[in-house]
């Protein structure tokens, strides 16, 4: 099937033209290409071809971006993913995420997943705490998952993670911090209910040590997300939602740099200074209380 989008004068003419590139360039896929791969190709290599043309680069520049390319993917490993982080500094991460994820208005909104979450964290009864390395403020978080309707959703499954006091996860520090720290999964009860105890999130610089870090710095911007804790929530029958909880309070709400916050997800952070209520729940006063519920969406809606 020939491109669609390639002029009579790409068709005819096999040669390299700088009023047609794209075109000549989309010309030459071959007829057996799958349609979704010659559309997204196609859109790629016009979109590309035109802002060439706008930017107009010296041979200098380019080879300066082929440079920052591969510096990206030579900083890649098992637990690292440059190339994550720089689609996320671009705001496409999320962009990608809105696309997928259109809902009801009364579901709980998706963000992105981020380059840190790891699978069959340990699972635990509701009312424990996650914190294991015993940093930073306490915090008692608590509320239903219900359907869009209001109905409670019993059993759901609620994966939850976040950075120690220091702004690290667990894989980050491994040696440092304990083995799965400030990571759990817990169930909705009969009533729909959770909750757990934790410590309240605050902010971290993504890893700013390699070339998107570096970009960040030339742009003028701060590598910094703002504060927050990051759950999957699932129940079958559902569509599961990846979310975060934000702190009302935390510096960078309004620049977060993966541009992960929604204002619908900044929660309420109650300092309760109760010592009884603070032994009733298991942990010490003054603590933070976090009342948040989420909302699934039915897979058929």
């Amino acid at each position: 099937m020939p491109d669609p989008h390639a002029t009579p004068a790409a068709k005819n003419l096999p040669y390299f033209l700088e009023e047609s590139s794209a075109e000549v360039v989309n010309s030459r896929m071959g007829d057996a290409v799958s349609p979704r791969l010659r559309e997204v190709m196609s859109v790629l290599v016009r979109h590309l071809h035109a802002a060439v043309k706008e930017i107009e680069p010296t041979h200098e520049e380019w080879l300066t971006a082929i440079r920052f390319l591969t510096e990206t993917g030579q900083m890649c490993s098992d637990w690292r993913q440059e190339y994550i982080l720089l689609s996320d500094v671009l705001g496409v991460s999320m962009l990608v995420d809105a696309i997928n994820h259109r809902r009801p208005s009364a579901a709980t909104p998706n963000t992105i997943l981020g380059p840190f979450y790891v699978e069959n964290a340990p699972h635990y009864e509701n009312g424990a705490n996650i914190c294991l390395d015993g940093k930073g403020e306490p915090m008692v978080i608590s509320g239903i998952v219900t359907d869009v309707h209001g109905k409670p959703i019993p059993g759901a499954t609620l994966d939850v993670w976040q950075t120690n006091n220091d702004g690290f996860y667990d894989v980050q520090q491994k040696g440092i911090q304990p083995d799965y720290n400030l990571r759990g999964v817990f169930s909705a009860g009969a009533d729909g209910g959770y909750w757990f105890k934790s410590v309240k999130p605050r902010h971290y610089p993504i890893p700013d040590d390699g070339p998107v870090g570096k970009l960040l710095g030339q742009l003028g911007r701060h590598p910094n997300r703002a504060a927050h804790l990051h759950f999957i929530v699932s129940a079958p029958g559902y569509e599961p939602v990846i979310t975060h909880i934000f702190t009302p309070d935390c510096p960078y709400l309004r620049e977060d740099t993966v541009f992960g916050v929604k204002q619908e997800l900044v929660a309420d952070f109650d300092s309760i200074n109760d010592a009884a209520r603070a032994g009733e729940l298991g942990t010490t006063a003054p603590f933070w209380n976090v009342q948040w519920n989420f909302v699934l969406a039915d897979k058929a809606a």
